[in-house]
């Protein structure tokens, strides 16, 4: 498969991820229950969809902090983990930016544009640190689990990573927005900052750093288990 195709499917995966799944959140504003819901609901359906779109692509990660992972456990080149994340988060600020569009033609107030913040936690970094490693190491380590050579989970491996997405962001969305995925972070957190609203950018980092610490924990962990079936 050319690389360039790879990276096109990431770009386009990622800007649909953001679309529809940062979208919902700035519709529905996330304030309550139902939106908590609805918004956990679109980004795991998100996922199963691109899965089967462009998953025989890419793999469908459309997550810098899925590429790395990939990377640590041997399933890709450091060439094409560059390329990867680049593609993802262009796609994110691509993503972000027609929401922006969108939004102002409909005349609708685009909010925080789904950016992640600390509000949630009251400001408390060392909480949002914890919370969005220990849900993207679950994520992450399910991908792993999923798309194991050994796995057998057929057809269905998007659903089940679909529905795990749907799971941690019904836990972290009260907290942080849920992240678990740098360029989903990084691309709305530039475009709110371009129109007015630098509070997400000054703690996007937080959003980059704790899902790329999550994601290698992921990696060794599976390696570790991995290895130690074939022992068994």
């Amino acid at each position: 498969m050319n690389s360039i195709g790879k990276y096109l499917a990431e770009f386009i995966g990622t800007a649909v991820l953001v679309i529809l799944g940062c979208g919902t959140a700035m519709l529905l504003r996330c304030d309550t229950g139902a939106g908590y819901a609805l918004t956990a609901i679109a980004f795991g359906f998100v996922i199963v969809g691109m899965a089967y779109c462009v998953g025989n692509i890419s793999g469908c990660h459309i997550n810098p902090a899925v590429s790395l992972a990939v990377f640590i456990t041997g399933g890709m080149n450091i060439k094409d983990f560059a390329g990867y994340v680049v593609a993802q988060c262009l796609g994110a600020f691509a993503g972000s930016g027609l929401l922006g569009a969108i939004f102002s033609l409909a005349d609708y107030d685009p909010g925080a544009y789904g950016t992640n913040g600390l509000a949630g936690v009251n400001d408390s970094i060392g909480a949002a640190l914890i919370i969005e490693i220990v849900l993207t190491f679950i994520f992450v380590l399910t991908i792993l689990g999923v798309t194991s050579k050994k796995a057998k989970h057929g057809s269905f491996g998007g659903l089940i990573i679909g529905l795990t997405l749907t799971l941690v962001h019904i836990f972290g969305i009260g907290f942080t927005g849920t992240s678990v995925n740098p360029a989903r972070s990084l691309g709305p957190a530039i475009v709110s900052a371009i129109n007015g609203s630098t509070d997400a950018i000054s703690c996007v980092w937080i959003f980059i750093v704790a899902p790329l610490a999550g994601a290698a924990l992921a990696a060794v962990v599976h390696i570790f288990l991995e290895k130690s079936a074939e022992k068994a």
